[in-house]
């Protein structure tokens, strides 16, 4: 028999926080205005050109050039919807973006993994999809389920298996990122309607969503810009992600890069509103600062942590959910990964942030380890009990108790004492006692939490029928694209 999927437990902040004033959010959205309107972007899309064309952009078909004036931009945006559902196989799963919870998903999409029999390091396979996939959907805190690594194993078409093992392996919504050609993006959607049994409900709840990528500086990829209208086309949530680098791809400052940035994404959704107005997209801004002495990415410079939630607060401007940025840098497991990653998480959550992914892996979202994501999710419980508030109700305050006991007595005799200790959530790997005494080792624990999930776990699985029919979609795919013919 299969077993039950927890229910989410989202983070649901009893109180709020703002980074920058109305002033500052005004200031920012008029530079993506102006960037858009004077200098414009550079799109290699024939199909996309046209579209801008016939809805108000300047567009140079010779350079590809295309420049958005701020009525243009401003009209398109005012069809995007600010709330809907992202679905999953099971209803009781669904993400309700409806502004009152965060959602977290996993992280994605990785290169390498640490073998979880061998312990050794090597590329990652489609079955290390599917067994993520089992970890993230026995995980409360995991709200959907972005394919931490990539199925090398099936080079033509690794983005479809990618698909198909995070389908059969968990109910939870699933997001792809490397689904980047239109044809390829084509069979996508035929599997998401196989997910949902149709395509009334896919529209309803979309069980999946597509997070396409920018060029920075000012740029769109002519294959991912073509995906994503395939994606829009067919009510499938489409987000659009920049990883605008400061002092590389954008200036050398927080609020350059997040203008350039921010122009980069709302180009893309503008284009989706153009041309199917009203379908469902998302904003995610995930830019890094390069490291002046080695040129990385995501160079740890203290300034980065603001991008994460006024990216949140940019979405909100444009009045469009989030996809917020949580992760960190750091190489291993250990107190950068889990600082990094709990204020990153806490800042988001606490400015509203819809969504947000980061969770699980290492070395700059490239290795899964056996422990990261069992590791993240103890911290993601740590921030969703402290952005839960206080409880001031009079059993909490406890003052009839506290009279009871009175001064230099003792509250553990109290009935109260030991149903409420009860409720305390305590951490399931830092607080595992030892045969020896002492705590043992969160990470060891983490180790065998995940071993466990992956020897236990077995989510409900598709029909018989729906595993059939994505075989056969996935062995036509392969039949058309193992040659190249996808781009």
């Amino acid at each position: 028999m299969p077993d039950a999927t927890p229910d989410l437990q989202p983070i649901v902040p009893h109180f709020h926080l703002r980074i920058l004033s109305d002033e500052q959010l005004d200031q920012l959205q008029e530079a993506v205005l102006e960037i858009l309107q004077d200098v414009g972007l550079h799109c290699p899309s024939e199909k996309a050109l046209a579209i801008y064309a016939q809805h108000g952009g300047q567009v140079d078909f010779e350079t590809q050039i295309v420049k958005l004036s701020s009525n243009v931009v401003m009209e398109a945006m005012s069809h995007a919807p600010r709330f809907y559902t992202m679905g999953a196989r099971s209803q009781a799963h669904d993400l309700n973006l409806d502004g009152t919870a965060t959602y977290i998903a996993t992280d994605g999409t990785g290169v390498e993994t640490i073998d979880f029999k061998t312990n050794q390091r090597r590329g990652s396979l489609k079955a290390d999809v599917a067994r993520m996939a089992r970890v993230t959907d026995y995980l409360a805190s995991m709200g959907f389920y972005w394919p931490m690594v990539s199925a090398q194993d099936f080079p033509a078409i690794a983005s479809l298996h990618e698909l198909d093992a995070s389908f059969n392996n968990t109910v939870k919504h699933v997001q792809t990122c490397t689904v980047v050609e239109e044809k390829t993006a084509r069979y996508a959607v035929e599997m998401a309607k196989v997910v949902a049994g149709d395509e009334a409900t896919m529209r309803a709840r979309p069980p999946l969503s597509s997070l396409i990528c920018t060029i920075a500086p000012l740029a769109m990829d002519l294959e991912a810009t073509e995906a994503a209208l395939v994606f829009a086309e067919a009510g499938l949530p489409v987000g659009f992600m920049s990883m605008a680098c400061g002092g590389s791809t954008a200036p050398a400052t927080v609020a350059g890069t997040i203008a350039i940035a921010d122009a980069e994404m709302v180009a893309g959704m503008v284009l989706t509103q153009m041309a199917y107005p009203g379908a469902p997209i998302y904003h995610s801004m995930m830019p890094g600062i390069m490291h002046p002495l080695t040129g990385a990415f995501n160079g740890g410079a203290r300034e980065t942590n603001l991008f994460y939630p006024i990216g949140v607060e940019m979405a909100h401007k444009w009045g469009v959910p989030t996809l917020a940025g949580i992760g960190t840098s750091a190489e291993t497991s250990g107190w950068e990964s889990a600082v990094g990653l709990a204020s990153n998480m806490l800042m988001v959550a606490l400015c509203g942030a819809d969504t947000a992914s980061g969770i699980g892996l290492r070395e700059t979202c490239t290795l899964l380890t056996q422990e990261g994501l069992v590791l993240d999710a103890d911290i993601y419980d740590q921030v969703r009990v402290d952005a839960a508030g206080l409880d001031t109700s009079q059993e909490a305050l406890a003052l009839d108790v506290i009279k009871a006991v009175g001064p230099r007595g003792h509250f553990l005799r109290q009935k109260h004492t030991r149903q409420q200790l009860r409720k305390l959530e305590f951490s399931e790997l830092t607080d595992q006692l030892g045969k020896e005494g002492g705590f043992r080792d969160p990470i060891e624990v983490a180790v065998e939490k995940t071993a466990w999930i992956l020897e236990n776990h077995h989510p409900e699985p598709l029909s018989e029928a729906q595993q059939s029919e994505l075989n056969r979609i996935l062995q036509t795919a392969e039949n058309e694209l193992r040659d190249g013919t996808n781009g």
